[in-house]
């Protein structure tokens, strides 16, 4: 992991076309903009982390399927 000091309005670039930018430091919050190209998705941790496992599921459930199909 790559750790940087920025402070209010300092950026940071990601590749050629990713920008993050700390808008705004409140006491412990620290507010971030991200610019990036719409073909990039950009999700907070906790959301994708959701995203990752519902896939899995539904991959496992779509398996079982195929299974349960192989037996008729």
């Amino acid at each position: 992991m790559l750790a940087l000091s920025r402070k209010q309005n300092e950026s940071i670039v990601v590749g050629n076309d990713i920008e993050i930018t700390v808008l705004e430091i409140k006491g412990e919050q620290v507010k971030i903009g991200i610019t990036a190209p719409k073909t990039i998705p950009v999700y907070r941790k906790e959301l994708y982390v959701q995203i990752k496992d519902a896939n899995k599921e539904a991959i496992e459930q779509a398996n079982a399927i195929e299974d349960l199909k192989g037996l008729l």
